[in-house]
């Protein structure tokens, strides 16, 4: 089968309607390597680089309030760092780059996707819907449909 492994999409694929970062940048946890005492970060298999976990709330008014918040992870040798949140605000609008999805099996038997991501920064345009070609609407529509975006540690 051609696609194997990490399937490269745009931002714009995954949060059509955007996101905002909802908690705080966290090592994630190598659960093999880590004992009691001593917490080990976990590496990217194909990378190397160590890897990091933010809670993002999904912008779309379509999604089931329980799937909104979702666990992006970004491979970076430093810790990220969010943008700045909006003026007068709870809000911290944020967009990633070079976006990779990994759709795997949960726990409860249905279809959940893995994204890891390279970088994360503030937008570069402002947080509003937007209109996509029915590929893109499609593949969100299917993702929403099921406990998708769930990461698996």
């Amino acid at each position: 089968m051609a696609l194997q492994g990490p399937i490269p999409v745009s931002f714009d694929m995954v949060f059509p309607h955007g996101c905002y970062v909802v908690g705080d940048v966290e090592p994630v946890k190598d659960f093999d390597a880590s004992t009691n005492g001593r917490f080990v970060q976990s590496r990217d298999k194909l990378t190397g680089d160590p890897v990091w976990q933010v809670a993002v709330m999904d912008a779309d008014p379509t999604v089931k309030a329980g799937q909104k918040t979702v666990a992006v992870k970004i491979l970076s040798t430093v810790q990220p760092v969010p943008p700045a949140p909006l003026p007068d605000s709870p809000f911290t609008p944020v967009e990633f780059d070079n976006v990779t999805v990994t759709p795997y099996v949960n726990g409860a038997g249905r279809l959940a996707y893995s994204i890891k991501v390279r970088a994360m920064r503030a937008p570069r345009r402002a947080a509003v819907p937007t209109k996509h070609t029915t590929t893109s609407a499609s593949a969100k529509d299917t993702a929403s449909t099921t406990t998708s975006k769930e990461i698996a540690a």
